[in-house]
Parts: structure tokens; C-alpha cells; sequence
């Protein structure tokens, strides 16, 4: 019997355990996943601040001010970023800022550059300063603020606020190795001559891309020829991993033995409801969580996305393991037989704020341009049969949407 989709990523959920955690330079922290809250420990801005080049001054010194009636004020100090104020703006006073500097005591309002214009040693001022041009202590974060919370992963945006408060080193969860196996006599690495009856192993590498774009260190094993004496010896070199990857031999041929390997994990599984990918084994090799992935490379690669992608971001403690899902207008009609979760490789775009998807032409699972042409799946149902133009349908994000 097969499993759903949603039993199979279930159970392997289940099976894969968060890894342990290690404290690193925040700079280097891109695409981890925090370990611990951030908690600020001072206020941001750490003082109010002037968010505009201009002039510091009381508000009511400006007042009804116009360019035929501009507002006069003696300019009594220079302020640079990075540089204390010196004196206290009082009424008929203004002192020179600059974007960033801190505002001097007894002003409440900027009045920007452009709205004033220098005459000696006075300014005059042809519209009413504004206070929301002070960013003001604490405005961003108070002190004892949790800022970043466990179990996100960390983008430019968030190594840009930690280094706002000073934050050095990051405790983040321990990226997973994953070790990745290749199986087929057909099969050739890139760097060796590729006889007519061969092809380049693309899905070595392609996996590889995956498990570092999830977050994991790829660790490849190569190719693994059609005997099981050949398959163990290259699996040897996993046995450290925290993972394992296979691609190819589940399926029922002569010469499929990786399924055998699977064969006594009680907590594993064989065929999954989905199309491409239906022979997909899950199970322990070493004692390690392993999967068998089908050698089609179409299929490898979305199998992945729904079974090991969820798991790799698991164990590194992350709270979003599935990709976007959202609802499209499907713009062409799609021949379906119904049984199995369908993956449709898609082209979703958006128009006049709706999203739009046309399914790619070709669907062949060995074809990996279409992969390269599509940026999302459209998911069609167990019960789904054809499916016409201009029915919604659930499309699951793989890239950049245009």
C-alpha cells in the first residue's frame, strides 16, 4: 500500500531529531538557524537621533513659517554624526545636524535642509520644522526587547540587526552533513570520458545544490555501480554523516538493490502517493535517516523538496520546513489521471495582483529542462482528474515569482 504524501513527511518527521548547536561569528551566520532568542540589551536608536540633514530647533520657533514669511534663528552649534551636542537649543536657536547625529537637548523638531536657507550666522526657516524627523530612543527596540526569535533563519536583514546591537556571535543549530550516493552503470562523473551508452551524473550534483540550499553540508560519495558489493563499499564512506542520500535502484528492476537496504527499518517505507517519484524508500542505513530517491532526475529533485527538505530544516530547529503554497488561476488546461499527488512543473506569475500558472510543455520525468523552466508545482489532488483553464489550483513556489 502507499503511503499519502502527507503520512510519508509524517513519519519521517518523526524519525529525524534536531541536531546539536554551535556558537559562531554572526557575520558568518547567513542562512542558519538561530539556536537561542535574541534579546537586545539597549535601546535602539540608543539616543533620538535626526533622521534628515537640517537644523535642530523648537517647533514652536517655526510655526506658520512660509517662504515669504520664513521663521529667523541664530545657528549656535555644528553637529556631525558620531558627535555629542555641545549646547542646549533654546527658543530663537538652532543648531546645524546632520542625518544620524544626536539631537540636542531643547529641540523637539528638524527643519530640513532643503526647506532653509543660511544668512550669516542665522538660518532661515520657509516651513514648519517636523518632529517625526526625530527617530527617538528605543523607537526600533527597547532594551530587553526579544528581537529574533528561535528558530528563524537568519537573512542579510537579521545579521544587519544583530550587528546594529552589537552582537558578535550567534548560538545557531549545526548545519546537517549529508551524504549523497549516486547508483547506475550508466553513470559517469564529470570529469571522466562519457561513452555513447553513458550520461554525467546531474543528480549527484543537483542534490548536492539542494541540501546546501536547505542549510546542509553535501558530502558527495560519487557513483555506486549495480552490485551490492559496490553499493556498501561507497556507502562506507557516509557512515559519519548525519544523513543519507541515495539516488536510484528503488524501483522493482534486476538490479535495484538499494531498496534492499531499507528492507529491515521498521520505522521506514517504500512507494509514496506521487507522481513523479513513486518508488521512494525511507528508512536507516548506520542508524542514520536515509532516503532512497528515484534515479529519474525530475523526480529526484521534486521527491526531495517534499521529503528531505522538510527533514534537513527539521534537525537544524527551523519553524518553516514547507515551501509557500498559494492559490493561481491555472491559464492552460492539464490532462491528469487521478490516484497519486500530482507535481506539476509550472511557470507562476502575477498579473493585475492575481497569480497565473501555465504548466510547462514537457513533463517527462528525465527531463531536467523543465525544471530549469519552470519556477513552482502545480499540486494536484489524489481524487484530480483533467483539470480545465481557469480553475484555481494550489501551486507550491520554487523561485522567483515575475
Amino acid at each position: 500500500m502507499m503511503l499519502s504524501v502527507e503520512e510519508a513527511q509524517q513519519r519521517i518527521l518523526a524519525t529525524v531529531q534536531p541536531l546539536g548547536k554551535e556558537t559562531i561569528p554572526m557575520p558568518r551566520s547567513l542562512g542558519r538557524i538561530l539556536a537561542e532568542e535574541i534579546t537586545s540589551h539597549l535601546d535602539y536608536p540608543p539616543w533620538d537621533t535626526s533622521a534628515m540633514d537640517g537644523y535642530a530647533v523648537r517647533l514652536a520657533d517655526t510655526i506658520g513659517a512660509t517662504p515669504n514669511a520664513p521663521s529667523r534663528l541664530r545657528v549656535i552649534e555644528q553637529i556631525p554624526a558620531g558627535v555629542i551636542p555641545q549646547k542646549k537649543v533654546l527658543t530663537g536657536t538652532a543648531s546645524k545636524i546632520m542625518t544620524g547625529a544626536p539631537v540636542p537637548k531643547g529641540a523637539d523638531a528638524i527643519a530640513i535642509v532643503e526647506d532653509t536657507t543660511e544668512d550669516g550666522e542665522d538660518v532661515l526657516i520657509s516651513k514648519p520644522a517636523r518632529s517625526d524627523y526625530i527617530r527617538y530612543q528605543g523607537e526600533v527596540v527597547h532594551q530587553g526587547d526579544v528581537v529574533l526569535k528561535k528558530g528563524v533563519a537568519i537573512r542579510p536583514y537579521e545579521i544587519a540587526m544583530m550587528a546594529s546591537l552589537g552582537i558578535a556571535h550567534v548560538l545557531t543549530y549545526r548545519r546537517p552533513r549529508v551524504a549523497i550516493l549516486s547508483t547506475g552503470n550508466e553513470l559517469v562523473d564529470l570529469h571522466e570520458a562519457c561513452a555513447s551508452h553513458q550520461i554525467y551524473n546531474s543528480n549527484g550534483y543537483g542534490l548536492a545544490a539542494q541540501v546546501e540550499e536547505a542549510g546542509g553540508v553535501p558530502i558527495l560519495l560519487g557513483i555506486a555501480k549495480d552490485t551490492r558489493s559496490d553499493l556498501l563499499d561507497k556507502l562506507k564512506g557516509g557512515s559519519d554523516a548525519d544523513f543519507i542520500l541515495i539516488s536510484g535502484g528503488v524501483s522493482a528492476g534486476d538490479y535495484d538493490f538499494v531498496k534492499e537496504l531499507f528492507a529491515s527499518s521498521t520505522e521506514g517505507f517504500w512507494k509514496v502517493a506521487i507522481k513523479p517519484g513513486k518508488p521512494l524508500a525511507f528508512g536507516a542505513i548506520f542508524g542514520k535517516p536515509a532516503w532512497g530517491l528515484p534515479g529519474n532526475p525530475v523526480s529526484a529533485m521534486v521527491t526531495f523538496n517534499q521529503f528531505v527538505r522538510p527533514a534537513l530544516l527539521h534537525a537544524q530547529g527551523s519553524q518553516n520546513l514547507f515551501q509557500p503554497i498559494v492559490d493561481a488561476m491555472l491559464m492552460k488546461e492539464i490532462t491528469n489521471n487521478p490516484g497519486r499527488r500530482h507535481y506539476v512543473r509550472g511557470c507562476l506569475s502575477i498579473k493585475n495582483g492575481v497569480y497565473q500558472v501555465v504548466p510547462v510543455a514537457q513533463q517527462d520525468s528525465g527531463n531536467l529542462l523543465s525544471l530549469v523552466q519552470a519556477n513552482a508545482l502545480i499540486v494536484l489532488g489524489e481524487e484530480m482528474g483533467n483539470v480545465s483553464a481557469g480553475a484555481h489550483v494550489d501551486v507550491q513556489i520554487l523561485g522567483t515569482v515575475l
